[in-house]
């Protein structure tokens, strides 16, 4: 029986595991972690079922994290204004706690990287829930941040929902024209399905930093993209995965893992 879990549909890909181990690995800490793969339409079961025989907290991902926060008993404030959950954790009163740790572990990798500075102006491109986690820690800092995405109601829905927490807008794909940013996040599916943004050549400028939240071998699509356009300070989202992940084990275990080698080791073994 596993305490600890990632759940998701599909998984096979999920290098949680991975990281979690390392994790125990590096402080002692007895952290038996697996993954499950929840039936799309039976996820509330599967996670209910995995407390109820002594799971202690769990990982959520695609394409659970909206049902994760409605099966939360309590909610941090960053999951709550996310509207999604990726991790939970059992605590001593039996009620389950969810919190939202990708936006943290994203802001983490991003100053790792030195690619964010306070009261920078910030495009995210895609306005799905892995947008939603992510803009309330970016806001946090002063950043002023634009959204776009192919269906602008969803972007104004997703603007709204942080008006109280920052300077935030958003804008149409074609508006994007000749815009300068400082930092341009792709938060949506493409890279993963190989394709290309719809976005104008002119938002890259010699001083653009571009982070894909996908990760693979070789440089993403959206990558590869940037760097033609002359784009020379670019990051995929692996440091990411792994700083969410470390959250997530600090919240189980009030100990923060160290995460620079454990980024190194596995940058090296994807390259394989």
């Amino acid at each position: 029986m596993f305490k600890f879990a990632v759940f998701g549909n599909p998984i096979y890909h999920s290098k949680s595991p991975i990281v979690h181990y390392e994790f125990s690995k590096q402080t002692g800490i007895q952290h038996t972690y697996g993954s499950i793969c929840a039936p799309k339409d039976g996820f509330l079961e599967s996670i209910s079922k995995f407390f109820s025989e002594g799971g202690l907290g769990a990982n959520i991902t695609l394409p659970f994290k909206q049902q994760a926060y409605e099966f939360a008993d309590e909610l941090s404030e960053r999951a709550y204004l996310a509207g999604a959950v990726n991790t939970l954790k059992r605590q001593s009163n039996n009620k389950i706690f969810g919190d939202n740790t990708d936006g943290i572990g994203l802001l983490s990798d991003l100053k790792r990287l030195k690619m964010i500075r306070e009261q920078k102006k910030i495009l995210i491109i895609g306005a799905g829930g892995a947008a939603r986690g992510i803009i309330g820690p970016l806001l946090l800092l002063g950043n002023i941040i634009t959204v776009t995405n192919r269906t602008k109601n969803r972007a104004l829905e997703l603007v709204d929902n942080f008006r109280k927490k920052g300077v935030i807008n958003t804008c149409n794909q074609e508006e994007l024209e000749n815009n300068n940013f400082d930092l341009i996040i792709n938060a949506t599916a493409s890279s993963s399905k190989g394709q290309m943004l719809a976005i104008p050549n002119s938002l890259i400028h010699n001083k653009s930093c571009c982070y894909d939240m996908y990760y693979q071998k070789k440089l993403t699509p959206f990558l590869y993209w940037c760097k033609k356009q002359g784009c020379s300070c670019l990051a995929d989202g692996l440091g990411m995965l792994i700083y969410q992940a470390a959250y997530a084990f600090q919240l189980w275990h009030g100990v923060m893992p160290k995460i620079n080698n454990i980024i190194k080791n596995m940058r090296s073994d994807i390259r394989l």
